[in-house]
């Protein structure tokens, strides 16, 4: 029991070290190219793109890994990836994982409202099931899910639409089907709701 204490004692300061090493390579990655679209603390630069701030870190590797294999397609994306290392995505994944997530408040709170009912409880279709049951009461996720607390609303709905569509095909693919069953009214609405959690 004594040297496991003592191996803990020595590993402890080596993880830290190990980490602040990758938290500098992805702030250099990040101000080399991310912060374009992102923002440094992945804020987002504009509702065109995502809030990557407070993101499940191994839900943001599994992304990228994603993009640079083209099982996520984006046009965009690809090139940004194609020369990262799996460790320079682990290490976004922890970077963006540990900056704060600023919520803004929704532009419309009668859809907000809407919104917060369907992601409780469920849509008008039977397929559209409460979104608590996999990204939580608050919308934070967990390693395999996105959280979608806080993310930019037109994001939220575009990515809704996609999954519905099924053009969004590298998650989980129950998705296809629930998205595929909302009406627009309650994309929105779910989209509005989201944007405004903490």
């Amino acid at each position: 029991m004594k040297s496991l204490a003592v191996l803990c004692l020595v590993a402890a300061p080596a993880l830290a070290m190990a980490e602040e090493d990758a938290l500098a390579r992805a702030r250099a990655i990040v101000s080399g190219s991310c912060f374009l679209c992102h923002g440094m603390q992945g804020e987002s630069a504009t509702e065109l793109y995502p809030r990557l701030a407070a993101q499940n870190a191994a839900y943001l590797t599994k992304q990228l890994e994603n993009f640079k294999s083209g099982e996520r397609k984006s046009g965009t994306m690809r090139p940004m990836v194609e020369k990262l290392a799996s460790a320079d995505m682990r290490a976004l994944g922890l970077y963006f994982s540990r900056q704060r997530s600023v919520p803004h408040a929704p532009s419309d709170a009668a859809l907000a409202s809407r919104g917060r009912a369907i992601y409780d409880n469920g849509g008008s279709a039977a397929e559209v099931l409460p979104c608590t049951g996999c990204h939580g009461a608050r919308g934070h996720g967990s390693d395999r899910l996105p959280r979608l607390a806080g993310q930019v609303a037109s994001y939220l709905a575009a990515q809704l639409r996609n999954f519905g569509a099924r053009q969004r095909t590298n998650d989980n693919a129950v998705m296809h089907a629930i998205a595929a069953r909302m009406t627009e009214g309650e994309i929105l609405a779910v989209a509005e709701y989201l944007s405004g959690l903490e």
